[in-house]
């Protein structure tokens, strides 16, 4: 699902700072691994290439393919001689066709050390074709990084795994369909796509996967929501910017704004904000390409 698109303060790009936590959360385990694992050794041509799949339109993309262009360019420093020529860097910002490309590129910095493009797809239904397709695009030994939502506990009864935040926003939509802004059977067909896999459950799905060896996975420290939306009103924004799009398909335009006031009062009365349970855990994994079997002219690092 595409985020809410432009610069305005409704948009992806001015509330996303959650997800900008997990970034810099994640930013002394990406640099590791680059200078631990990519193999820079049989670098021969002037090109690499970095990809960010799902990038969507806000500065945390941005933020982080700097990241790692920077921490290639000091591997190649430190372990390639002085006289050795530093490669091109090629970076591809990939997201739905829907996505909001103009507001990411007017966020690019002029003084960037990589030239960059946007390559519009649609995304794999699951993670093992997720996988598969991400292993025809990376050379040998290329290095995958994806972070996602996990639930710690795999003894956890699932039918009490809950979000709170999301319940929160139902309890708002039959608020609307009971004052008769529409049918409360809307609520009973409305299907959000959200799944936060058992820790052990992701790695031994990512582990099944024969193209890739898992190189690492790691439990980020990344800030809670109630202090990169520490009140309210952000933290409604924060909700509104992820899942307006796909509410508006199924509920219409005209609704959104009572709906996440609503929304931004309940978050106010129920102290959702101090509520445990609303604490998204997210893990990194870097994967290493194992497939032996395609040719390149260029070096790619798929990240």
């Amino acid at each position: 699902m595409a985020m809410n698109e432009g610069d305005g303060h409704k948009s992806y790009a001015k509330n996303s700072t959650f997800q900008g936590g997990v970034t810099e959360a994640s930013k002394e385990i990406i640099e590791e691994e680059i200078r631990k694992k990519l193999d820079i050794g049989n670098i021969s041509s002037t090109t690499i290439r970095v990809a960010d799949f799902g990038c969507s339109s806000g500065p945390n993309t941005v933020n982080a393919m700097q990241i790692i262009v920077e921490s290639i360019k000091k591997k190649i420093e430190t372990k390639l001689s002085v006289s050795h020529e530093m490669p091109e860097f090629q970076v591809f910002f990939n997201d739905r066709t829907s996505n909001d490309f103009n507001t990411l590129f007017a966020l690019l910095p002029s003084e960037r050390q990589y030239y960059a493009a946007g390559v519009p797809a649609q995304f794999a239904k699951d993670l093992d074709s997720f996988l598969k397709a991400r292993a025809e695009e990376l050379v040998d030994g290329g290095l995958l990084a994806f972070i996602h939502g996990v639930e710690p506990n795999a003894n956890k009864d699932t039918s009490k795994i809950t979000l709170p935040s999301f319940e929160l926003l139902g309890s708002c939509l039959v608020d609307l369909a009971k004052k008769g802004l529409f049918d409360i059977s809307k609520v009973d067909s409305f299907n959000l796509p959200k799944y936060f896999p058992f820790h052990d459950e992701l790695k031994a799905l990512v582990e099944r996967n024969q193209d890739f060896s898992l190189e690492r996975m790691e439990i980020l420290n990344n800030p809670p929501k109630r202090l990169t939306n520490p009140d309210p009103k952000s933290f409604a924004m924060f909700m509104r910017v992820l899942i307006e799009g796909l509410l508006q398909n199924h509920f219409g335009r005209e609704i959104m704004d009572e709906l996440f006031q609503r929304y931004e009062e309940k978050v106010e009365e129920s102290g959702l904000l101090s509520d445990p349970n609303e604490n998204s855990l997210m893990a990194l994994v870097l994967l290493k390409c194992k497939r032996m079997t395609r040719s390149y002219t260029d070096n790619e690092v798929i990240l």
